[in-house]
Parts: structure tokens; sequence; C-alpha cells
């Protein structure tokens, strides 16, 4: 039974694509229709009704789920949806072609919401255009609830928490390194990526977007210290080895800075994140590094220029909707790692976090970051000092989240680094 006044709790928007189906799949194993009142959305009732029939076949507890039917670019159905339900959690995207309208009716609505997105250019157009409007209504749209950005947001917070409960201090500078990753992409995501390159050759803000480190923090304070993104290979003082420049620094670091301006500043005006890949020590691990470096600049060499864009997207890429198969994502995992640095009374201090899955990064495990950021919206599991606005994961829901993740098999741990790594 829904826990509030609305038809449901939950409608998952994009239920029929990869990303969707996989969010619906974890939701109905996860919950039954007594713990959490759950709806599918989309824009085709057969496709919905099938999906619907096939999670209910597979879970015991579900008689039947239901359907609600809309479209990305119907203004008016999709306010109807939101109208309903208390949580939109969406996996509609590219977000920069399809997200805005549903954003809107969420605020309108006074509903709260969570995505995956990673298109920062769209991040930024969702701030300038719902942020306070958001903060009125006591609406929280929190943004990047995905691989792109929990791991690097909720470590950094993890850090934060831990170095201001043991030194009484926060970490200046936090580096969140990329270990370990194995898992598929789909269609949906590099159609993303497409729409992120189209929108910086045409839109000059969306070029000062992907220029500006602070281009997320609230206005008026889109600058500071940090130099931004790694750009080439580069050996680790911390942790002694070799490291490349990360394809989610884009995104990441932006988010990690925007909760801190969010939160008020409690890590210091002055503070630093960074975000990179880890490929090993010695020449191995400088190798490594070259390869990811030289691969990804070449990828952003050829998704800058339109004709070769556009010939990737026709010839290389997978349609939207393709993707790993569920079988897939069980088969990967990932390790983020996120140390960060300050000074206490007693000197400086070193934190390390450590957040994982024994599932695919981008689709069996944001699945269930995304469910469970969902769900804390839902039950209003939320800590902190914000009652609306466009948030991110640590700003917008905090610590419960991590708590749920943990429940459902997610490593996330926090101590004092260790000499053994080269860390401290």
């Amino acid at each position: 039974m829904p826990t509030s006044d609305h038809q449901h709790d939950l409608v998952v928007w994009g239920a029929t694509g990869v990303a969707g189906r996989l969010t619906a799949a974890y939701l109905a194993e996860q919950y039954t229709p007594a713990t959490l009142s759950l709806a599918l959305g989309g824009r085709s009732r057969d496709r919905l009704d099938s999906v619907a029939a096939d999670l209910a076949d597979r879970n015991d507890a579900w008689e039947e789920i239901p359907t609600v039917v809309g479209d990305a670019t119907d203004p008016e159905s999709l306010r109807a949806i939101a109208e309903r339900t208390s949580v939109v959690c969406t996996t509609v995207g590219p977000y920069t072609r399809y997200g805005t309208p549903m954003v809107e009716a969420c605020v309108e609505e006074d509903t709260d919401y969570c995505d995956l997105t990673g298109e920062v250019n769209w991040v930024r157009e969702s701030v300038d255009r719902f942020h306070d409007a958001a903060v009125d209504g006591g609406t929280r749209i929190v943004h990047s609830c995905g691989f792109d950005s929990v791991p690097a947001d909720i470590g950094t917070l993890l850090v934060q928490s831990y170095a201001s409960d043991e030194y009484d201090a926060p970490c200046e500078t936090v580096r969140i390194y990329v270990d370990e990753v194995r898992g598929g992409v789909s269609g949906g995501t590099l159609a993303s990526m497409v729409e992120v390159f189209e929108a910086a050759s045409t839109d000059p803000l969306a070029r000062e977007t992907l220029r500006n480190p602070y281009s997320l923090a609230p206005p008026g304070e889109r600058d500071g210290v940090d130099p931004g993104a790694q750009r080439w290979p580069r050996k680790d003082r911390l942790r002694s080895v070799w490291t490349a420049p990360s394809p989610m620094a884009m995104v990441n670091e932006r988010v990690v800075r925007r909760s801190n301006a969010l939160l008020g500043y409690p890590w210091g005006r002055e503070f630093r994140c960074s975000e990179v890949v880890t490929t090993g020590r010695g020449l191995k691990g400088a190798a490594g590094a070259g390869l990811v470096a030289g691969g990804l600049g070449l990828f952003t060499a050829a998704m800058s220029v339109g004709p070769l864009r556009s010939a990737l997207q026709r010839y290389a890429f997978p349609e939207p909707g393709e993707g790993p198969t569920e079988a897939e994502t069980e088969q990967g995992q990932f390790t983020v790692r996120t140390l960060g640095r300050g000074t206490g009374a007693d000197g400086p201090f070193t934190v390390e976090a450590e957040f994982g899955a024994d599932w695919g990064p981008g689709y069996g495990a944001t699945a269930r970051m995304l469910g469970e950021s969902a769900v804390c919206l839902v039950r209003e599991e939320v800590d902190s000092p914000l009652d609306g606005g466009v948030l991110t994961p640590a700003s917008g829901i905090g610590m419960p989240l991590v708590g749920r993740l943990r429940d459902v098999g997610f490593t996330a741990t926090v101590s004092e680094a260790t000499s053994g790594d080269g860390h401290a």
C-alpha cells in the first residue's frame, strides 16, 4: 500500500529500457506490495504490461504491478504521473533531450525525483531553471544517483564524516581512485555521451559548463582553487601507483563540489577533489596509464568532430535500448577508493573509504543505487539540512543511502588510512 496520500510511492519512469528494466526488477525482488507501492512508467502500454507481467511472474509477492503511460515530450501526461506519485525515479535519457519536462512536472507537483544522469551540461540547466522553485516547494530533485555519481559523492561524504568525527577537521583534499571496473555499456549510455558533445558543439553555456570545474556550484560561486580534471598519466604521490584521467571525472568532480557548496562549505572553500583511474605500479602501470590516457584522448577528439561523432553513433555504438543482459550485469564488479587528507589539532591525517560491489557498475550496481536512492526519498530517510532544491546524492540524501546500500550487499567502509599502501 502507498505510504502517503499518493496513488503510488514510486514510479520507475522508463521501465522498458535497459536501466529502467533492471531497476524495476531489483525493486520488485527486494520489496513487496506491503512495503512499497511500485508502478512502471513509459510510453508503450503493451511493452510496459509485458515487463510488469514478467516481473510479477518472477516474484511471488506481486500479483500484478501497475503501469502508467505518458510521453517524455508531452508535459501534460508527465504532470498527471507526477501528481499521482510520491517519487519519480527516471532512467529516460538522453536527459539533455528528454529529461527536462519530467523535472519540471515534478517541481510543479511537489514530487520528489531521482535519476542516473551523467550529462553535466543538463544538470547545469536543471540547476539554473529549477533549483529555486524546488527549494520553495520543498521538492528534492536528486540527480546522478547511479555509478555517476554515488561512489564519488558518497565516498567523499564518508571520508569527510569520519574526519569530522575523529579529527574535528575536514579533509582539505580528496582523491577518488577508480581501482577496478568490469561491466558492459549500453546504447543509452553512449547516446547520452553523444548528447553532451553535441551540446558542447552548439551551446556556449554547455561549453562553459564543461570548461569550468565549478560550473555546478550555485550562481555567484562558480570559481575556486581547483584546477579541474587530470589530463595526463601521472604517478600518484599518495599511493605510489600510476594513474590516468577518468572519463567520469567531468561529472563526478563537479557533483562533489556542488555537494560542498549546497551543504554550506563544511569542507572549506578551498577544498579540492579529483578523480583518476589507477593502472598499477612500475613500467606496466606507466604503460597502462599511457594507454588509457591516449585512448580517452582519441575518443574525446573523435567525439568533438561532428561527422566522426555521427559515424561512431551510426556504425559503432549499440542502439539505445540495447545493452548487457541481466546475467552479464551480475558478473561485473567495481571498486572505488577515496582518500581524504586534512590537518587536525595533532597534525596531518589521511582517511580512506572503499565503495564497491560485485555487480556491473553501469547496470547491476546502478539499478540498486538508483532504486535505494528512490526508496530513501519515499520513506524520507534523509540526513540533510536541505528540504528541497536540485541536489546531489550526498547533499540530498546523505548517510541513510550508505546504510541501505550496505544492507543490500555493497562495500562501504571508512577508516584511518594505513601506511602499507603509501597513503600516509
